[in-house]
């Protein structure tokens, strides 16, 4: 990022190698829509971009990509038309396309049911924690926060998960 910050472009393509995946699958998780993953992910790069006057030296690079992908799903959410969402007033939620076959669709589908209905406070740290890997140092980091402050919001998140699909699964047995 240093290099990036100081004109070097090939600088900028090794950040695009290391991270355009990864913050692709956490958007598409986020959104719950592999095609506004795509363009979220493009925006997220461009606006790293435009920010990269704003890095602070010595800064870790990860937790900041991060909070612009965090940021760049939130405005993509606020602009969703009503008409783009589920009855129950959720965004509509799907399996990312990259996602392997040899997975219990119904299951993914399930956990992402239940993740669009925790707080978004709660479900940020769950994605960033779980399926992107984050400790919860870097977490926080990226949203703003304490690190105590995320592990609560993780624990609470984690709970609410559970309840969610308990009764989904004790819904599916009856």
């Amino acid at each position: 990022m240093t290099r990036f910050c100081q004109g070097d472009a090939r600088a900028f393509d090794a950040l695009f190698q290391r991270y355009a995946r990864p913050i692709h699958g956490y958007l598409a998780r986020l959104t719950g829509s592999p095609a506004a993953a795509e363009d979220l992910s493009q925006q997220t790069f461009l606006s790293l971009v435009r920010a990269r006057g704003r890095f602070q030296a010595g800064a870790r690079v990860k937790p900041w990509l991060y909070a612009i992908a965090t940021n760049a799903a939130r405005d993509w959410q606020r602009r969703k038309r009503p008409e783009d969402l589920t009855d129950e007033g959720e965004l509509p939620t799907s399996v990312p396309a990259e996602e392997p076959a040899a997975r219990d669709m119904g299951l993914e589908h399930a956990v992402q049911r239940a993740l669009a209905q925790l707080p978004e406070g709660q479900r940020i740290p769950i994605v960033l924690h779980r399926f992107e890997g984050m400790g919860f140092a870097e977490i926080a980091e990226s949203m703003g926060l304490t690190e105590s402050a995320v592990k609560v919001r993780a624990h609470r998140g984690y709970a609410r998960l559970r309840e969610l699909l308990t009764a989904l699964r004790e819904e599916t047995n009856t």
